[in-house]
């Protein structure tokens, strides 16, 4: 403990300084505005040449200050200066709507172009119906056993998936003796529409989110209700699309993904938040006015800025020319990458974290485990590379470049940092809570499964969802393992060439190195991946922040 001696200085601190103190504050304060600054001039700098502002008519931008920003500004204001809180609610509505948006985009490219509909609906089926049976049964006899129900929960999802003997007996030279749900599914002489089945496979599981959120604000038949609505509204969307001029199943996806669950939040917040409610004032002015400004825009004939990330550039493939050089195989990459990365990289991650915390004794070995974890979460990316070119490739004697080999070795490279995030996680749950549940006379099992990990659950998955903004990025580790820097299509499963965003943009930069890429393509495509990166790191902060909130 320190104490204060007779020549004024405190022991074990030092003399004590106010002026080095605030010296000290400033310093800090100034070299962290540095970097603020600097990196928002690159980022300005970027910007300006994908989206080139300037080309604008001045008659547009006098619209939209018009309609958009001298409305929001002066609601946004009062809002702030009476409640704060109402104007974070308003702003909060307003960025999930743009980043569902965002989302919608990535959603609509797999169900569109990756995944046919059918084959997306009859896989959904036959992991519905195993789901559907095990309830049951699990509800039914509450006495099977865990062993019991673990081997029947694989069994009827391995027949339902698979079929008998599936690609354990494909493998032996077994014939196929039954066919799986997902085949009968997709062999059948009568389906619905693309549309409709999409929207019945997104909408039922917004229904259930949906049905669930509103029923712990009000009560279940209202929940119920909301549910059905949902439901209804997804679909609707299907029948919109056509009369706007859009695709239907684009529809169906933007009011799933982005819509509904928005206007839910709305609607939630409405309910439950009276002081704030005011807040969503905000988010309609900026809707309408964005709206407004759009309509009017195109009724006056003002042109807006030049900008070359435009739905050319997001729908197109690569070209040697950089005005018709496009990002979308990029796109549908990285979005089958990120899938593959987290099918694989979060149960390993979350599955180690709770061992090493809960299970694992406090020996040298672990200790030894801990040390290597730590230090794998510093290895450069390219060694990553190198690792899957070893193992996968060379070793495993499969195809370079393809999703899967891309996907693992992008998993291995984010899966210290998973380990180690959630392990943080698990470690902040308070002792206490796992004292009362084994003083209730719950097992390990039951106390990791009940209490732990659903408080652990927001910190894990704000950990894995930064840890993959990281794996977005990378571009090292698809270069070893024989990724193609330009693809023109597609890929389609899990075998298939693929590229990504970043790599997309190092192609354009070095392969194609010209002025017109320099200054066209390239600022674009870092400006579409930087804006996927900050939609991803914004659900992890909103997670973290609400997670904060109710602890």
């Amino acid at each position: 403990m320190a104490t204060e001696s007779e020549s004024g200085q405190v022991e074990s601190f030092g003399q004590v300084s106010r002026t080095v103190g605030t010296v000290f504050r400033y310093l800090l304060m100034a070299a962290t505005m540095f970097g603020i600054v600097t990196l928002g001039v690159l980022l300005v700098y970027v910007a300006n040449d994908a989206i080139q502002p300037l080309t604008a008519d001045p008659g547009w931008y006098l619209v939209f200050f018009a309609t958009l920003v001298l409305p929001a500004t002066v609601v946004g204001g009062y809002l702030a200066s009476r409640r704060l809180s109402a104007f974070k609610l308003g702003a909060m509505v307003v960025g999930m709507l743009v980043v569902t948006l965002m989302f919608s985009g990535g959603v609509a490219i797999i169900f569109v172009d990756i995944i046919p509909p059918l084959v997306g609906f009859s896989f959904a089926v036959a992991l519905f119906l195993p789901a559907v049976l095990v309830v049951a049964l699990t509800s039914q006899d509450r006495h099977v056993s865990f062993t019991s129900r673990l081997v029947l929960t694989a069994a009827l999802f391995y027949l339902s998936l698979f079929g008998l003997p599936g690609p354990v007996g494909s493998a032996l030279g077994v014939p196929s003796l039954l066919p799986s749900v997902a085949e009968l599914v997709q062999s059948a002489p009568f389906v619905p529409l693309g549309w409709v089945m999409v929207a019945l496979v997104l909408g039922s599981v917004l229904a259930v989110v949906v049905g669930r959120y509103v029923a712990g604000i009000r009560d279940a038949r209202t929940g119920a209700l909301a549910g059905i609505a949902a439901l209804a509204a997804t679909a609707a969307g299907g029948a919109v699309g056509p009369l706007v001029g859009v695709d239907p199943i684009s529809t169906v996806i933007v009011a799933g993904v982005a819509l509904v669950p928005t206007a839910t939040y709305a609607g939630g917040a409405a309910l439950t938040r009276d002081e704030d409610r005011l807040g969503l004032l905000f988010a309609a002015v900026v809707v309408v006015g964005t709206l407004a400004g759009a309509a009017a825009v195109n009724a006056l004939g003002f042109a807006g800025p030049q900008s070359w990330v435009d739905w050319q550039f997001l729908t197109s493939s690569h070209s040697g020319n950089a005005e018709n050089a496009g990002l979308y195989p990029a796109i549908g990459g990285s979005i089958l990458l990120m899938c593959t990365v987290a099918a694989l990289s979060f149960p390993l991650g979350v599955g180690a974290a709770v061992y090493l915390e809960e299970y694992a004794p406090n020996n040298a070995f672990t200790r030894f485990i801990d040390v290597n974890i730590s230090n794998l979460a510093g290895v450069p990316s390219v060694v990553y590379g190198l690792l899957g070119l070893g193992v996968f490739v060379t070793y495993f004697n499969r195809p370079t470049g393809t999703v899967l080999i891309g996907g693992a070795t992008l998993a291995l490279l984010i899966l210290p940092i998973v380990i180690i995030s959630s392990r943080e996680a698990i470690r902040s749950v308070p002792s206490d809570m796992r004292q009362a549940s084994y003083g209730m006379g719950a097992t390990r099992w039951q106390t990791v499964k009940n209490v732990v990990l659903p408080e652990a659950f927001p910190g894990i998955l704000t950990g894995t969802i930064l840890a993959l903004g990281r794996a977005i990025g990378e571009t090292a580790p698809l270069i070893m393992i024989g990724a193609p820097n330009v693809l023109f299509n597609l890929p389609t499963d899990l075998t298939s060439k693929v590229s990504a965003m970043p790599l997309q943009v190092y192609a354009w930069s070095s392969l194609f190195a010209s002025e017109d890429f320099y200054t066209k393509a390239v600022p674009a495509g870092v400006v579409v991946l930087l804006a996927v990166l900050l939609a991803m790191n914004s659900v992890a902060i909103v997670l973290r922040n609400k997670y904060e909130s109710e602890t």
